[in-house]
């Protein structure tokens, strides 16, 4: 079963600015070859065929968590009290210099050395009493910072969102 895990990304200004830039669209990650390494250039080409991707990031506090994603996982963005979109991680990888070219952070932001593509990307608009609601979760958790979910919690997720 695929591991959900929660990223805050559209709560603050930058991380708003940021996900117009790579959720909000899709980026031609060719154009940022130079920075990629062989073999995750040739996993993007595999799994986006265009060339174009959505993309985003993770700390590196978080590398070893990070560490477990894999292809098909899914991820919930939230922010203000909503799950404001879901998609399925394609390609996980860990770049800080493509992260930086890829979101153009003022100096001392944005310090994303974990990054992943995505495929599958829709709009929610899941408001969190509906999460809250479900076994496992507690009413009032504002989903502050990445979180990865057990199993169980997982399991409900991913019925949700295919109800």
């Amino acid at each position: 079963m695929p591991q959900v895990f929660i990223q805050p990304s559209y709560g603050t200004p930058d991380a708003r600015r940021y996900g117009a830039e790579s959720l909000e669209k899709t980026v031609d990650f060719r154009a940022l070859a130079d920075l990629l390494a062989p073999a995750d250039l040739a996993r993007l080409n595999a799994l986006h065929a265009n060339g174009r991707a959505r993309f985003w990031g993770a700390k590196d506090r978080y590398d070893r968590r990070m560490d477990t994603v894999t292809t098909g996982d899914v991820v919930l963005f939230t922010g203000r009290k909503h799950v404001q979109a879901t998609a399925e991680v394609g390609h996980g990888f860990r770049n800080p210099a493509f992260a930086r070219r890829l979101w153009n952070p003022e100096p001392g932001k944005c310090l994303f050395s974990n990054v992943y593509s995505l495929r599958r990307y829709r709009r929610a608009g899941l408001p969190y009493e509906e999460i809250w609601a479900l076994p496992g979760f507690t009413a009032g958790d504002n989903f502050m910072g990445l979180r990865f979910l057990d199993e169980p919690r997982s399991a409900a997720v991913i019925a949700l969102l295919a109800s």
